[in-house]
């Protein structure tokens, strides 16, 4: 009995490794293509947010996508963009060579464009306008926030990924790009205009001391994207207005598109003397959390300007200082982008943005695809930059009269 068990468990363990060779071909027998192909693979398999993968069978559909015969690296990018097109999830993607190497260059804080901030809209898949850089081409053009862009040079934008259409707008200065775009205001009809490239420098902060009818020395600081130097240029920006004598300050992160997560981590801490700042979920459920070293630079009272545009790493700062009670939310409800992606670099140069963690803020809400509602709600139309900070900027009003009310003046005492 007991050498027929033992021939029964040969049998089976033999058969076992029969299926696996055959399934699992040598990794020597894989062509170049292949091997990026399953390289990109085994990283979502290992790092990506939702282990059903959108429910499907990802072990199957690899092996589909090994049937597949490639004849050169385009198709290679083909079929990996195919592969990541399953998971229906926008944040994930695939980066060209070119669109990893500008990726690198925006967060390094200078690239050469038409200076938009574009995200394709959850709701309605449409290619929209963050925000118009300050001063960039694209400002002077005239174009604004939320106003759709229908086409770049004759392309329609509907068959673009976001990273396709930011590399065709990007290009050597001096040269022009074609943009169709709708604007946002009813019955508008869209309208071509030619933009001429420039080179852009993408300094993440401006500061100033505004001292509205000599009440209170205000500090107004404009924080446009988390960049890799926005941690630093923020402390200068605090330490310079405190010199300058501010006893209150203005946050505005209205149109800001995010960035990187340490950046906006670090900053939050730059205000905060204590507490989380946020809780970040992987796809085991583990959580993890990133909280304030304390002291502050400051502990002044402070308003935060957010609005539909305030997305990513700006909704970290937003909740972390909403929800710690430093700080006063004042404008429109935000964008709602509750997902954080790593980046990984393949072989060839080109890189994967994976969608690794969820965050929540302090408070754990949750708010992909919700946002965060403001403390004093304060809507408000497009404004040009020349507009932003004068009698014109609504929210900007709203949070000056907020520092300079009786409650927000005693907490300061």
């Amino acid at each position: 009995m007991r050498k027929r068990a033992f021939w029964v468990t040969l049998f089976l363990s033999f058969s076992l490794l029969f299926n696996f060779f055959t399934w699992t071909p040598d990794a020597g027998a894989f062509t170049e293509d292949q091997k990026l192909l399953l390289q990109s693979w085994r990283l979502v398999n290992q790092s990506y947010l939702d282990d059903t993968f959108n429910h499907q069978n990802w072990w199957s559909l690899r092996q589909n996508l090994l049937k597949r015969p490639l004849h050169d690296r385009e198709e290679t990018y083909q079929a990996i963009d195919e592969m990541l097109s399953t998971l229906d999830e926008p944040f994930t993607r695939l980066l060209r060579p070119e669109q990893y190497h500008n990726l690198q260059v925006s967060t390094a804080g200078e690239l050469s464009g038409v200076g938009l901030q574009i995200n394709i809209n959850p709701e309605t898949g449409n290619l929209e306008v963050v925000s118009p850089l300050a001063g960039s081409p694209a400002e002077t053009a005239g174009i604004k926030t939320r106003d759709r862009i229908l086409a770049i040079d004759g392309m329609d934008t509907t068959t673009l990924t976001l990273d396709e259409a930011a590399t065709r707008m990007r290009g050597p200065s001096g040269t022009t790009v074609s943009l169709t775009i709708l604007p946002h205001q009813d019955d508008a009809r869209s309208r071509q205009i030619n933009i001429v490239r420039e080179r852009i420098s993408l300094s993440p902060v401006f500061a100033t001391l505004d001292n509205p009818n000599h009440q209170l020395p205000i500090g107004y600081i404009r924080l446009n994207q988390f960049s890799a130097n926005a941690a630093q240029e923020m402390t200068e920006a605090i330490n310079n207005l405190e010199e300058q004598g501010a006893q209150a300050y203005i946050l505005d992160l209205r149109n800001n598109p995010g960035g990187l997560l340490q950046a906006g981590i670090e900053i939050a801490r730059l205000w905060m003397p204590q507490g989380t700042v946020v809780y970040t979920v992987n796809r085991q459920g583990v959580q993890d959390s990133f909280t304030a070293l304390g002291p502050a630079l400051t502990e002044d009272p402070l308003v935060v300007l957010v609005n539909q545009g305030t997305a990513s790493a700006s909704e970290i700062l937003a909740g972390a200082l909403q929800d710690n009670g430093r700080g006063i939310l004042v404008g429109e409800k935000t964008f709602g982008k509750g997902l954080i992606q790593s980046l990984f670099e393949l072989p060839d140069g080109a890189g994967l943005a994976i969608t690794v963690a969820k965050y929540e803020t302090p408070n754990h809400k949750d708010i992909h695809k919700l946002g965060i509602a403001p403390d004093q709600l304060v809507t408000q139309d497009p404004i040009a930059y020349q507009q932003i900070g004068t009698k014109d900027d609504l929210q900007y009003q709203a949070a000056i009269k907020v520092l300079t009310g009786n409650s927000v003046l005693a907490k300061a005492a």
